[in-house]
């Protein structure tokens, strides 16, 4: 079962669905205007190297905070991770003066800096409880496609893992092949536009409900038919299928 409550504000989480235990990723893109909401969510904060710089810069619109040094003080990660390439000698400073972990792994060239976060955060999180973690990574779409690219490869790579990558449009989810999935579509803040893909590997079988074209034993691959420009029916939507999927669903405009 997968929810996107976490773009809810916390006091109107839904009572009938079950409390997940979030953890948020920054990555070195412009923050995402809800962003607010995703760290109030999250118990684990980690910014990807230059995700720190973004945090400092432009958290403070983002709030309604008078003040720029107490929302400073205020939203500060727990980690700072990556090859140390990005983030500027300011803003490590003050992090680790605010008592930021400081994981300087720039003698780690073979993965990305996403990768090293989830990697982090895949080997703190005891096995029974990773079922009931979500990961939310902001500033993994848009920018160079190579990046997003590398983004949606760390979902196959973490495939036992819950990760969402989120932008200011949409955010994408992989579907594993080895369950059946059931979407709750929070439709204040999401939809009604979706989509639904393999990569890496064609479906020879998906089928779905609470689509406006469902799909049924339907054959997707690249070079042929992919479900875009879909749109969400139902307040629920499953999805079964063969290969590993993605899903993409688009975001209202959230304040």
């Amino acid at each position: 079962m997968h929810s996107s409550s976490f773009l809810l504000p916390k006091p109107h989480q839904p009572a009938n669905k079950p409390i997940k235990n979030y953890a948020l990723v920054i990555l070195n893109q412009h923050l995402p205007r809800f962003i607010p909401r995703l760290w109030a969510h999250a118990n684990l904060r980690i910014c990807a190297d230059g995700g720190a710089n973004r945090i400092f810069d432009e958290m403070f619109q983002m709030t309604n905070d008078e003040d720029e040094k107490s929302t400073r003080n205020r939203y500060v990660p727990e980690i700072i991770e990556g090859d140390m390439d990005s983030i500027r000698p300011e803003v490590k400073l003050f992090y680790s003066s605010q008592g930021s972990k400081i994981s300087d792994k720039s003698h780690n060239q073979e993965t990305t800096d996403l990768h090293k976060c989830i990697s982090r955060i895949h080997q703190r999180t005891p096995a029974h409880e990773k079922s009931n973690l979500c990961v939310l990574v902001t500033g993994a779409l848009g920018g160079r496609f190579d990046h997003e690219a590398a983004n949606i490869n760390v979902l196959y790579l973490f495939s036992d893992m819950r990760i969402v990558l989120l932008s200011d449009d949409c955010l994408i989810r992989l579907l594993p092949k080895t369950h059946r999935h059931e979407l709750c579509i929070e439709s204040s803040v999401e939809g009604p536009h979706c989509g639904l893909f393999p990569v890496g590997a064609p479906s020879a079988s998906t089928t779905t409900t609470g689509l406006k074209w469902n799909l049924s034993g339907s054959k997707m691959r690249f070079g042929s038919m992919i479900s875009t420009s879909n749109i969400v029916q139902s307040e629920k939507v499953t999805v079964q299928s063969d290969a590993d999927l993605l899903w993409t669903i688009s975001l209202r405009n959230l304040t």
